[in-house]
């Protein structure tokens, strides 16, 4: 196979990418290969700091979910400590009608 500056120099002072479509098609084959490839490496190396860091979030969500559970108790707690004394305070306030 011809190094790529071969390649480049040939495609640039000739006309055969213009006027071969076999010349044409190859050229073009061997430039989407190369974009392949090195979409698959950025991907692999995408993936593969995506599965560092994964853990860590996971972790980090769980607890985060688990203290909002916890937070949503509390606050249910305090609403029904809330009405229970808003019902004392309505009996109270009743009984100071009459």
């Amino acid at each position: 196979m011809l190094p790529r500056k071969w390649l480049g120099t040939i495609v640039a002072e000739t006309d055969l990418y213009e006027t071969d479509k076999e010349v044409q098609n190859l050229i073009d084959w061997v430039c989407l290969s190369k974009q392949i490839k090195e979409n698959n490496n950025t991907i692999r190396n995408l993936t593969g700091e995506y599965k560092k860091i994964e853990p860590d979030c996971r972790e980090g969500v769980w607890a985060k979910l688990e203290r909002m559970k916890e937070l949503c108790k509390e606050r249910n707690n305090m609403y029904e400590k809330q009405n229970d004394l808003k019902g004392q305070k309505q009996k109270i306030e009743k009984s100071l009608e009459r």
